[in-house]
This record gives structure tokens, C-alpha cells and sequence, in this order.
């Protein structure tokens, strides 16, 4: 029995990822930068990628494949918002099309301008990855204990996790 850490609950696990749709074309990847780093059982991920990586360690190469449902969920076409820009990134220039991190009270989100004016912006709330199956292939670089104070916020600090600002 190897001493190793495994992937469990309240444990940090920093791991690579390249997302690919059903047509095997990749839409995202941390290979060529730093690994994520997700406190274990807290869904900080999708739960069918932490479910993946539950008791695997360091070194382990595995893969998932999740229906639109168990991803980020099917598209809705009633799933627009109208936001000032204020909520929106200053820079680059927004443009329909462009996917961008809203902030809103719970955080910041991933959707994609549909129309831009002069101090409003439509947006598209559905992830960019909704409506489509999606396979994960997952790089575990390393597992270790949570330190206290990431325990008690349910978050991984510094590379690859949370900061606090």
C-alpha cells in the first residue's frame, strides 16, 4: 500500500485539465499553465469531475465524460440578462461574442455579450460550455492536507486557489 496521499474529502488536490466537446476539439486547458487547485468535496468543481479524482494521487491520469446535465447544464434561450457595465471587465473593448466574467453577489461568472451599448450590455448567463457533452482529461500534480485556514473557508489558498484581496 502506497503512503501517498489519495484524493478525499478536505483534502487539496492540484490537478491539470483539457475540457473537449463530443467532437474531441479541445475548448480548455491548464497544461500549458499552472494547475487548478480545488479543496476536495466542497464543489469547487463539477461534481462529476470530483467524484473522478475521489482516491486517486499524485501522478494519476483520468478521464470523464459528463452529459450536458451533468456539466454545466442544458442551454436555455430565455437565459439573458440586460447589466450595466459596471459588472463588466473596463478592458478589452466588449464586443458580441466575447466571453467575460460578470461579477456578481455570488462571485464572478462566465457569460458571453450578446449586444453592447452605450452604458448597458445583453448578456448570455448560460456557460459558454452549456448544452454539450464534455470530457475531462484530468492530471493529478499533487494532493496534500488542507491547512486550517483553508478549512475553515472551504477554499485552496494561494497557487492555483483563492486569494484574498
Amino acid at each position: 500500500m502506497s503512503s501517498e496521499l489519495t484524493v478525499a474529502k478536505d483534502r487539496v488536490v492540484r490537478f491539470h485539465y483539457r475540457i473537449k466537446d463530443a467532437s474531441d476539439s479541445e475548448l480548455e486547458s491548464t497544461f500549458d499553465s499552472e494547475p487548478l487547485a480545488v479543496m476536495q468535496g466542497h464543489g469547487n468543481v463539477l461534481k462529476g469531475v470530483e467524484a473522478t479524482l475521489e482516491g486517486h494521487c499524485a501522478g494519476d491520469h483520468v478521464s470523464v465524460t459528463l452529459a450536458a446535465e451533468d456539466a454545466y447544464g442544458e442551454r436555455r434561450d430565455d437565459w439573458t440578462q440586460r447589466v450595466s457595465k459596471k459588472y463588466l471587465p473596463k478592458s478589452p473593448k466588449l464586443k458580441p461574442g466575447m466571453n467575460v466574467q460578470l461579477h456578481t453577489e455570488q462571485g464572478a461568472r462566465s457569460v458571453t455579450v450578446l449586444k453592447v451599448g452605450n452604458k448597458v450590455v445583453d448578456v448570455d448567463l448560460n456557460h459558454p460550455f452549456a448544452g454539450q457533452s464534455l470530457t475531462f482529461d484530468l492530471e493529478i500534480v499533487e494532493v496534500r492536507e488542507a491547512a486550517p485556514e483553508e478549512l475553515s473557508h472551504g477554499h485552496v489558498h494561494g497557487p492555483g486557489g483563492h486569494h484574498h484581496g
